[in-house]
């Protein structure tokens, strides 16, 4: 079988290609804080996340003895069809629920759903195992109360950049304990799926220092709970992945898809033409374009008897 690049990549018309190759040659490539110092600049600067309308209500839940505090906003004109617990991005060091506020809002309003976005502890304060023992807490606790509280149990999940790792994760945990089941599907964009730099692709980010904040505590970094590319990934929810060709994490998107497809799962790769990393936080035609694609994908999976 022969393939190239171009065979995987998303249909987009070309006046949205042309629009995004300007964007992007008039933008300069960011990178991400590359000691603690420069981490807690970046966070000193950072503008306070804009709200919602109506805002989202905050909350302290708890399971088994584990607590977290997250951000619920629900539709305001309909009842919840569904649920979607949203795992915020931020190279693990950075940013929070509340900085999702409005892009959750717009998400709740356009597919009806309760949307839940997890308020986990962050690196280097809280390195590995705090984040995904903090998703895990606000997934098991959908699973056990999302009919009662918001009238469904339909659950997706979604995830940005160290977000998807993170949903990534949390679902490997719950298959683990065997309620995986009760997810009806995972939309994770760009995510880093290796961060043991064993791999060409986790090589490509080795000297990144969210790698360091995060796991540098942790001998082995293939670890699946730190890099799910070397988990066993059978038995898991369908999955969207979405990641641009311009990606410095495309490989690693490509490994896992097909360390999914090969596990048996419903798996879905979307490589958009050149999009770099966030790309769908971008104020481009490209980046809603992809959204839309998303949003259709999740609406399927909460739609239904």
């Amino acid at each position: 079988m022969r393939f190239s690049l171009t065979d995987l990549l998303a249909d987009v018309p070309e006046a949205q290609l042309d629009e995004a190759r300007r964007f992007y040659a008039a933008r300069p490539a960011g990178r991400g804080p590359g000691s603690g110092a420069e981490l807690l600049e970046v966070r000193a600067r950072r503008a306070a996340p804009p709200s919602a309308d109506p805002p989202a209500t905050e909350e302290t839940v708890e399971v088994a003895g584990r607590s977290v505090p997250v951000r619920i906003l629900t539709p305001s004109r309909r009842p919840a069809r569904g649920v979607h617990l949203d795992i915020h991005g931020g190279g693990f060091y950075l940013d929070s629920a509340a900085h999702g506020d409005v892009r959750n809002r717009a998400l709740a309003e356009a597919l009806g759903l309760a949307v839940v976005s997890v308020d986990y502890r962050l690196a280097p304060e809280h390195p590995w195992p705090a984040a995904p023992d903090d998703c895990e807490t606000a997934a098991r606790w959908l699973l056990e109360h999302a009919d009662s509280r918001f009238g469904t149990s339909r659950l997706v999940v979604g995830g940005l950049s160290a977000g998807a790792t993170l949903v990534m994760a949390t679902l490997l945990r719950l298959r683990d304990a065997g309620i995986v089941d009760g997810v009806a599907g995972a939309a994770l964009q760009f995510g880093t799926y290796d961060l043991s730099a064993q791999t060409p692709a986790g090589r490509a980010i080795a000297d990144e220092f969210f790698l360091q904040a995060y796991a540098g505590q942790v001998p082995d970094r293939t670890l699946p709970d730190v890099s799910p590319v070397y988990g066993d990934l059978h038995g898991l929810p369908p999955l969207l992945l979405v990641v641009g060709s311009r990606d410095v994490l495309l490989e690693d998107n490509l490994a896992m898809a097909g360390r999914l497809a090969a596990a048996g799962d419903d798996v879905e790769l979307r490589i958009y033409p050149e999009a770099p990393h966030g790309f769908t936080g971008h104020p481009t035609a490209l980046a809603r374009t992809a959204l839309d694609g998303v949003e259709s994908w999740l609406l399927d999976r909460t739609t239904g008897p």
